[in-house]
């Protein structure tokens, strides 16, 4: 073997080795974004929650996804905003009797907001890992025309 075809070799190997660590790595992605996203539907299914029936959108529907959470958790705000005159919070004397109902809603939207970040951080998750899938399989293609090539035109630098 010449050392032109030896060096080709090399390189189609690291090649290889690099799509499969990629590949590995973007189905571990998919996979972890997967449960995630299913995780955290299934935990906010069980909870049992519909969307207020004077949402804008989803209305009476099951709280099960990131789009049905952020409806409710801009229901939650006019309600809140609605009890308190229009004030937020931190707007409230500290010895108004509907601060607590104010900071009730404040925390159930926190928590719906916070479904929702999760929602979309488990699909940027999934997402990018079929996009490394997709790079290792094309890294993985490109160490096989490697090997193909003939040894006098295989030529690195």
């Amino acid at each position: 073997m010449t050392d032109t075809a030896a060096k080709s070799r090399a390189v189609s190997s690291t090649v290889r080795l690099l799509s499969v660590l990629v590949i590995a790595a973007g189905v571990l992605m998919l996979i972890g974004g997967a449960a995630t996203w299913f995780t955290v539907q299934s935990q906010l299914a069980d909870e049992r929650i519909t969307v207020s029936d004077d949402a804008e959108w989803f209305a009476g529907e099951k709280i099960d996804g990131p789009l049905t959470a952020y409806a409710e958790a801009e229901v939650i705000e006019k309600h809140s905003l609605k009890a308190s005159g229009g004030k937020t919070y931190a707007e409230l004397d500290r010895e108004d009797p509907t601060r607590q109902t104010v900071m009730t809603g404040s925390f159930l939207r926190s928590s719906l907001f916070t479904s929702v970040v999760s929602f979309g951080i488990a699909a940027l998750a999934m997402g990018l890992g079929v996009v490394l899938a997709l790079i290792g399989y094309s890294l993985f293609s490109l160490s096989r025309r490697l090997d193909a090539l003939p040894a006098s035109t295989a030529t690195t630098s």
